[in-house]
């Protein structure tokens, strides 16, 4: 069974070791072992981790119990971070998460979504209805990666009607 719920500082840790696991295995057909490297170091970067997780709207999805995915979601609409582990790819884990993270936005009336999507991401993005807007090369410790600039427009949701 999937739950979505929302972050506490506790998850930090675990939330960590499923960024990892997704960047170091999930992302090995798309991006080889020094773009990998570069790329599962930023749980260890500033901002701190906490505080990174804590300043955005940020979701973590569970399976039978166990933490396994997190999506963030600033307050201008960028999604930061969207991470499952490997073996939940394709499950459907990530567009529960996806869907939670739409209906945060609309309730809070933000018109559009923004991400820097990997090779990876892009696919599920794409499937989930956004739009690429470019492709770019970002440098990251020395080391290039491709990932695509992507937006999904929002339609805000109605106030409620007074019964």
């Amino acid at each position: 069974m999937i739950r979505i719920r929302p972050f506490i500082a506790a998850d930090a840790d675990r939330l960590a070791e499923v960024f990892s696991r997704a960047v170091r295995e999930g992302a090995a057909g798309a991006y080889n072992e020094a773009q990998r490297r570069a790329w599962a170091s930023a749980p260890d970067a500033p901002p701190a981790w906490n505080e990174r997780l804590g300043a955005e709207i940020t979701l973590v999805g569970e399976r039978d119990g166990r933490v396994a995915g997190f999506m963030t979601l600033a307050h201008d609409g960028h999604i930061d971070l969207a991470f499952v582990l490997p073996e939940e790819m394709g499950r459907g884990l990530a567009a529960a998460l996806h869907d939670r993270v739409v209906a945060e936005a609309q309730a809070r009336r933000m018109s559009r979504l923004t991400t820097e999507a990997s090779i990876i991401a892009r696919r599920f993005f794409l499937k989930q209805g956004w739009r690429e807007l470019s492709e770019q090369q970002i440098e990251l410790r020395g080391v290039l990666l491709t990932n695509y600039v992507m937006e999904k427009r929002l339609t805000a949701l109605a106030p409620a009607a007074d019964a």
